[in-house]
């Protein structure tokens, strides 16, 4: 029977137990790993300038998700006052929907409005340009 020497004997419990520690610690991190959710990332918000709504209100118009050009959200926008203008918009001042060029545009509730700014949306395959009314600072 081999013997083993005074240091191996003494070094031998604390590789056992190192061995352990770096077991746990990777089961943890696995386990933190799979556990978290994952990061939600901001949608990307392009800032296209300022219109006005059919009340001649100040607006800034702002693409939210997906992509339309800032030249395209504008004309969008100016469309949609110039429909409820008309007295093309269902309902009081203009709140129901209203196609304009493909797009549906819809105002906000007031009590929507006065929470949040936001004084409308225009949405067309998953794209939203939003028109929000400037705050004072």
């Amino acid at each position: 029977m081999a013997t083993l020497s005074r240091s191996a004997l003494i070094g031998l419990p604390w590789r056992a137990h190192a061995g352990r520690v770096v077991l746990v610690a990777l089961l943890l991190a696995v386990a933190v790993g799979c556990s978290s959710a994952p990061a939600k990332t901001k949608p990307k918000v392009t800032s296209c300038g300022t219109s006005k709504t059919a009340a001649n209100v100040p607006i800034h118009i702002e693409v939210t998700s997906g992509h339309v050009s800032c030249a395209t959200a504008l004309a969008i926008e100016r469309k949609y006052a110039q429909a409820i203008r008309s007295g093309l918009a269902p309902g009081n001042g203009g709140g129901g929907p209203v196609k304009v060029s493909g797009w549906t545009c819809q105002g906000y509730a007031t009590p929507i409005v006065l929470r949040t700014g936001k004084a409308s949306k225009c949405v067309k395959d998953g794209t939203e340009i939003l028109a929000i009314l400037p705050t004072s600072a």
